[in-house]
């Protein structure tokens, strides 16, 4: 799993416990989400279609340093679906895992379009 995204824990992100609130880590993964695949299929017309069960496993505190993992679980036709985990930068403690997050590319009509990927490719492959 690749860790790109890295995000300080800052008092506007916490919760009435002090830890940081899930709905805002959650949107956090689903923006990640969607920048992986975009990058990824080459589209930036792409959008979250599913997310599995979440399991938060630890909690991160007002100055954690978090950062979020994204690995492609299988290529659909039109569709990627993701793995995800975050965790702790500095501990690597795990704070929640996502075993599937399916995102499906777009055509310029708005409606599912194959995207003809099988693997993952890295930009700095693509740029030679």
């Amino acid at each position: 799993m690749r860790f790109h995204t890295r995000k300080w824990v800052k008092p506007e992100d916490l919760n009435p416990n002090g830890t940081l609130f899930g709905g805002k880590l959650l949107a956090w993964i689903d923006e990640e989400a969607a920048l992986y695949t975009a990058i990824q299929l080459e589209n930036s017309k792409v959008v979250t279609k599913y997310i599995s069960e979440i399991n938060f496993t630890s909690s991160a505190r007002q100055g954690d340093i978090i950062e979020i993992g994204m690995d492609v679980a299988n290529f659909g036709s039109s569709s990627l679906t993701l793995k995800c985990e975050v965790r702790n930068k500095m501990t690597r403690e795990t704070i929640l895992t996502v075993d599937n997050i399916i995102m499906v590319n777009l055509g310029e009509d708005g409606k599912p379009s194959p995207h003809g990927k099988t693997k993952i490719e890295f930009v700095k492959d693509r740029l030679k």
